[in-house]
């Protein structure tokens, strides 16, 4: 599946639902879902900066796929990232690195955010990008 059909499933789900507390459960209840990143990649070089929570992402390039793995010490960072991981998981470095990312703001992400949980999320999106630009890089 491509990232825009990702993308479109998405936004899908988050047009279920009414307002904005529900879409913050459902985020929540997304992060609760995901498998916790193992102690051995909760290091400083994982660690995403300009997230006011810990967020920890970890990659690995698998035939020609990025596979991210991540984990955040709160509910909401948590689970805006199993988002992206949803998203962005299992493609190439240059399917990620043209992605728009439209589905952010077409879900009404970065303005219920909190200015420091917004960006956060620019963060998170910022550091798959350098990683998928340098998995790019040690393939050429």
């Amino acid at each position: 599946m491509s990232i825009q059909e990702i993308e479109k499933e998405v936004i899908e789900e988050f047009e279920m639902f009414d307002d904005w507390m529900d879409k913050y459960n459902y985020i929540i209840d997304l992060g609760k879902k995901l498998t916790p990143l193992d102690l051995q990649f909760k290091t400083e070089k994982n660690l995403v900066t300009g997230c006011q929570s810990n967020v920890w992402l970890h990659a690995t390039l698998e035939n020609g796929n990025i596979h991210f793995q991540a984990d955040s010490d709160a509910l909401i960072p948590k689970g805006i990232v199993a988002i992206l991981l949803r998203v962005l998981s299992g493609h190439s470095p240059d399917e990620l690195l043209h992605a728009d990312m439209g589905f952010i703001k077409a879900i009404g992400l970065e303005e219920h955010l909190s200015p420091n949980r917004a960006n956060g999320l620019l963060s998170m999106v910022e550091k798959m990008k350098k990683i998928a630009l340098s998995f790019k890089a040690q393939q050429n």
